[in-house]
């Protein structure tokens, strides 16, 4: 939900290798927003993306032009655990299968704190995906026009701004000052709460060099004429974006200038801000963004001189994008089911106790094809596999259950995620983490928002000592299960 405008409130060097030239080195990397402790860019197959986004399930789509869109992103899980979203191109889209490569790769080379980094790509057959860091907290059109518990605060929303300007800077400074289609669904923000530029933008939309998909409302003035993106076109558009941050709406250019020209910037202000910010800032962001769109191309700043001006605005720097954001960080306590805080503590007893009473009950669509085969002699041989192995573990013989479970799940021909997530429970119970590990991400790639593989992975992660990447998985797990009980 959304607001209606209102009115405008009143060197050392040392011999030793890593010594402090490896630090300043690092340091300056930093300041100018690079990030050397990422992947390195690689190829994907197509299958390991399928695996990691569970077959490419709708459940697993977080674009918000929804499944029919022509280029779909998803979120996923590499097999390292990493979270990444998965752009899967139009099939029709980048038939020339050197140039998708050679694009990718180049936009795989930039790492900044202000960029959703690139780190791998899949040139398959037909298929084009692109992999990049996921960000949990969603895009600026969420947060900015349909948000539901607070609108964005000024501070924020010149966070925004300002983190944007740098991120473009940095590309410019990289040579890739072309940025394609800037809006507010091409900025989405991180575990802290920060805003990212993603770097999807980076690489043309479609093999006819299409560069604006939005409105032509809001596409600049030279692309309608020659149909061609230049840097110039960037700043405009970021014009567009200062403009969205400023009203909490999508405002034509066209009738945001008239607005400027009148003097009649009260209908130009979100008034969800009031009280806000001072008049001076509120004129100062309203100059800059007019600037930003002048008809004639060279007369806009370049991104450089964007950052110069945005930084003087900003305000409450010392308060985490988080708590500006009203988003709860991933170092907060969670509120956890039994079966969470039992993953947490790793109580695996406790964990046995919850999964044997649940049964089968989240399984249904398997049960309902063992039924169907049980006819034959080759599937009741199979099921009596998986009804000894419910037996031992029922009666905590986890080795036995180990291997009635496998006998089932080699056979191939029916899946259960409950089997996969008992045989899971029951490595864990045998001190083999890792291959209880592998069996939670089976369950989840069955069936992709169960709680219960999520919780599965963070108890597996502990076990393995990865710390940080089992809390996001237990993370995961609760917001699986909360949004499943309140569906029921």
């Amino acid at each position: 939900m959304g607001c209606e405008c209102s009115k405008l409130t009143s060197c050392c060097f040392m011999s030793e290798q890593n010594g402090p030239v490896h630090e300043a080195h690092k340091a300056e990397n930093e300041e100018r927003g690079e990030v050397s402790d990422l992947l390195t860019f690689r190829e994907y197959s197509i299958e390991q993306l399928r695996v990691a986004t569970s077959g490419f399930a709708v459940e697993n789509i977080v674009s918000e032009h929804g499944e029919k869109a022509p280029n779909v992103v998803y979120k996923g899980k590499l097999e390292n655990q990493m979270r990444v979203a998965v752009k899967r191109f139009n099939r029709s889209a980048w038939p020339d299968s050197r140039q998708f490569l050679d694009e990718a790769r180049a936009v795989g080379q930039l790492r900044s704190h202000n960029l959703t980094n690139l780190i791998g790509c899949c040139c398959e057959g037909d298929e084009r995906l692109l992999i990049a860091e996921f960000m949990l907290n969603k895009t600026l059109a969420k947060h900015l026009f349909h948000w539901e518990t607070q609108p964005m605060k000024w501070a924020m929303r010149l966070r925004v701004a300002l983190y944007i300007a740098q991120a473009l800077e940095y590309c410019t400074s990289k040579g890739r000052a072309l940025y394609h289609d800037l809006n507010a669904y091409r900025i989405v923000f991180d575990d802290d709460g920060n805003p990212r530029l993603s770097c999807f933008g980076l690489m043309k939309n479609s093999r006819d060099g299409k560069s604006y998909s939005t409105n032509l409302a809001f596409t600049p003035p030279e692309y309608l004429r020659t149909g061609r993106v230049s840097p110039e076109s960037v700043t405009y558009s970021f014009g567009t974006l200062l403009l969205d941050l400023l009203s909490g709406k999508h405002i034509p250019p066209s009738h945001a200038l008239d607005l400027i020209k009148d003097r009649n910037l009260q209908m130009l202000t979100d008034s969800c801000l009031e009280g806000q910010f001072s008049n001076d800032d509120g004129t100062e962001l309203v100059r800059l963004a007019s600037r930003c769109l002048q008809y004639e191309p060279r007369e806009r700043p370049n991104p450089k001189s964007l950052v110069a001006a945005l930084i003087p605005l900003q305000k409450e720097n010392e308060v985490p994008s988080h708590v500006l954001m009203g988003i709860p960080h991933c170092s907060e306590v969670m509120s956890l089911s039994a079966l969470g805080e039992a993953c947490l503590r790793m109580d695996l007893t406790a964990m046995h106790e919850i999964l044997e009473k649940l049964g089968y009950k989240d399984d249904e669509g398997a049960a309902t094809e063992l039924s169907f085969q049980m006819w034959t002699n080759q599937m009741q041989e199979t099921l009596n596999s998986k009804k000894k192995g419910d037996v031992a573990f029922r009666h905590k013989e986890f080795g036995g259950a180990i291997d009635c479970y496998t006998q089932f799940i080699d056979v191939g021909t029916m899946v259960s995620p409950t089997v996969f997530a008992r045989r899971s429970l029951s490595y864990l119970m045998s001190d083999n983490a890792q291959e209880a590990l592998n069996d939670a991400v089976q369950a989840q790639v069955i069936s992709p928002v169960w709680h219960i593989a999520s919780y599965l992975q963070a108890a597996s992660l502990f076990a393995l000592g990865k710390e940080n990447e089992a809390q996001i998985a237990l993370r995961e797990g609760a917001i699986l299960e909360e949004k499943r009980t309140a569906a029921s």
